[in-house]
C-alpha cells in the first residue's frame, strides 16, 4: 500500500516478526539539531485505503505500546492493544476506515531505535542514539504517511503519550489533520511525571548489566532495572480504588498456606506485591531498556507551549482540526485537570472542540481496558465529521 518512493526499501528483522517496515533514506532533522539517516519506521495497517486516499486514521501509541494495535503481538502472542476500539464495525472501524499504526522514533519493535544498527559503526547504536522528542516521533510519522502517499488524515488519535502525539499532529502539519482524540494526555509534562521517570531511569542504570548502554552484544540486559521501572511507572497507570477493588491488604496464596500467610521476610506477602513483580518480569521480555530511557526523556521534554511563548492557544493557532479531548475521572497521572488546559487553549484560540470526563476505577490505564462510553464517543465523533 504505497506509492513510488525513491527514498524508501523494506526493512525486515526475522526476530522481530514484522509484517512492514520500511527504511527512508532522507535524512530526518531532530529538535536536538542531530540528523538520523536511515530512518527504519515499523507499522500495521487495517482496512483498506479508498481512491482519492482520504479515509486514513493514524493511531498513535503510548509509552510502551506498539504498532500492534489490533493484530497479534509477534513476541508475546497477545492481542492488540486496541481491539476493543479497532477493527470492522468498531468505533475506530476499519470497514470505512485505513488504519495506520507506526512504531515510535526511538522504540524497539521494528523503528529505529538505540538497539538500531549505527551504519557508520556497523553496532547497535546504543547510547549513541541521538536523543528525541515527541515531536521528532511525529516528523517519523509524516515521513511513513508520505512512503504511503497520504497527504491528509480523516483522523489522528492517541492516548497517553499518543495523544501527545495527536496533539502535536495539527500544530506540525495543520494541513494534513482533519480532526485529532486526545484521550487521557497532557499538553505538557509535570514534574511528579518528570520524578517518576528519573525513577525508572535511574533503577536501568544501576543495573550493573547495564553497562553504559553497551549490553546488546552479548544480550545480558539490565533486566532487573528495567523491571523495577516497569513496577514504579505501573503504579501511576492505576487507580487507589482500583488496587484496592482488586487486591485490598490480601495475603498471596501459596501451597503450605491457600488462604495466605505472613512469611515474616521480603517475599511477595501481599497480592499487589506479586502483581507488580509479575508486570516487571513480563515487561522485560518485549521491551528493551534503552528505548525506555529514551522514550520516557522524550515524554519529559514534551511541553507543546514552550515554542510559542509559553501559550498553548497559540500552539494551536495554524490548527485546522476539530478535537475531542476525552479524560478520565480516577487517572492521577494525566488529571481531568490536563485535559481541561488543552480544551481551555482551543477554546481560546477559537478551536473546535469537545470534551468528556468519564468514570471509571480503573485510572490511567482506564482507556486500554474495556470502556464502552469511551467507544461511543469516538464513535459519534468520527461519525459526525464524515
Amino acid at each position: 500500500m504505497s506509492v513510488a518512493d525513491p527514498f524508501a526499501a523494506p526493512c525486515t528483522d526475522e526476530r522481530l516478526g514484522l509484517r512492514r517496515c520500511v527504511r527512508i533514506s532522507k535524512p530526518l532533522k531532530l529538535d536536538s539539531g542531530a540528523t538520523l539517516t536511515p530512518v527504519d519506521i515499523a507499522y500495521e495497517t487495517y482496512g483498506s485505503l479508498n481512491a482519492d486516499r482520504s479515509n486514513a486514521i493514524l493511531i498513535c501509541h503510548a509509552l510502551t505500546g506498539d504498532q500492534h494495535v489490533a493484530s497479534d503481538h509477534p513476541i508475546t502472542g497477545k492481542p492488540g492493544w486496541w481491539t476493543r476500539a479497532v477493527g470492522p464495525g468498531k468505533p475506530i472501524d476499519t470497514d470505512t476506515h485505513f488504519v495506520v499504526c507506526a512504531n515510535v522514533l526511538g522504540s524497539c519493535l521494528g523503528s529505529s531505535g538505540p538497539a538500531s544498527i549505527d551504519p557508520a559503526t556497523g553496532l547497535p547504536y546504543a547510547m549513541r542514539f541521538p536523543v528525541i522528542t515527541i515531536a521528532d516521533m511525529v516528523r517519523a510519522q509524516q515521513m511513513l504517511l508520505d512512503h504511503l502517499g497520504i497527504e491528509r488524515l480523516a483522523a489522528v488519535i492517541g492516548g497517553s503519550m499518543g495523544g501527545m502525539q495527536a496533539l502535536v499532529w495539527p500544530t506540525l502539519y495543520p494541513e494534513r489533520v482533519e480532526a485529532a482524540v486526545i484521550i487521557a494526555s497532557t499538553a505538557r509534562h509535570s514534574a511528579q511525571n518528570i520524578a517518576f521517570h528519573e525513577v525508572g531511569r535511574a533503577a536501568i542504570v544501576a543495573d550493573p548489566n547495564w553497562r553504559g548502554g553497551d549490553y546488546y552484544a552479548d544480550g545480558n540486559a539490565p533486566v532487573a532495572g528495567l523491571a523495577v521501572a516497569r513496577m514504579a511507572a505501573h503504579i501511576t497507570y492505576l487507580s487507589e480504588a482500583g488496587l484496592t477493588e482488586k487486591f485490598g491488604r490480601r495475603l498471596q496464596a501459596r501451597p503450605e498456606s491457600p488462604d495466605g500467610a505472613k512469611t515474616f521476610g521480603f517475599d511477595a506477602d501481599f497480592q499487589v506485591e506479586s502483581y507488580l513483580r509479575y508486570q516487571g518480569i513480563s515487561f522485560v521480555d518485549r521491551f528493551d531498556a534503552n528505548s525506555y530511557l529514551y522514550i520516557t526523556r522524550a515524554t519529559d521534554y514534551f511541553d507543546l507551549a514552550e515554542d510559542h511563548g509559553g501559550s498553548l492557544a497559540l500552539a494551536f493557532a495554524q490548527s485546522r482540526a476539530r478535537y475531542c479531548i476525552i479524560s478520565f475521572d480516577s487517572d492521577w497521572l494525566y488529571p481531568t485537570a490536563e485535559s481541561r488546559n488543552i480544551v481551555h487553549a482551543l477554546h481560546a484560540a477559537g478551536k473546535a472542540a469537545t470534551f468528556v470526563e468519564l468514570s471509571s476505577p480503573f485510572g490511567h490505564d482506564a482507556f486500554l481496558l474495556d470502556a464502552p462510553e469511551m467507544n461511543r464517543v469516538i464513535d459519534g465523533f468520527l461519525k459526525a465529521g464524515r
